[in-house]
């Protein structure tokens, strides 16, 4: 038997945060929901987190210096998520090329099953 993917979604918007664990819940993951990056770095459920869904802007530390804060402290092969409501081509470079997985623009779609 496989052990489930924990995500862990990092939202400042506690409606984002409930509408991706919903998601995500649903389609079978372990979901670990935090408002901020400093919760999700001081959290004892980080070392279990598999791949991580991040918002790029948060009031306080934003989804950029948490992607570089995690790969400091090892995290370099944790898939790395990073979402936003302002896609711009300068902020998804420096993130790509950070190690960020994907870049998607909210809202997205999420599509379901047949």
């Amino acid at each position: 038997m496989s052990t489930p993917t924990v995500i862990s979604v990092v939202d400042d918007d506690a409606l984002v945060r409930t509408a991706l664990n919903n998601v995500l819940l649903w389609r079978g993951y372990i979901v670990h929901a935090f408002g901020s990056g400093e919760e999700l770095l001081e959290s004892s459920r980080l070392n279990a987190t598999s791949c991580v869904i991040s918002d790029v802007q948060m009031s306080r530390m934003d989804g950029l210096e948490l992607l570089a804060n995690m790969r400091m402290r090892g995290y370099t092969t944790t898939p790395f998520i990073l979402i936003t409501a302002f896609p711009d081509e300068s902020v998804r470079a420096r993130a790509l090329e950070a190690g960020a997985t994907a870049f998607p623009a909210k809202p997205f779609t999420m599509r379901t099953p047949d």
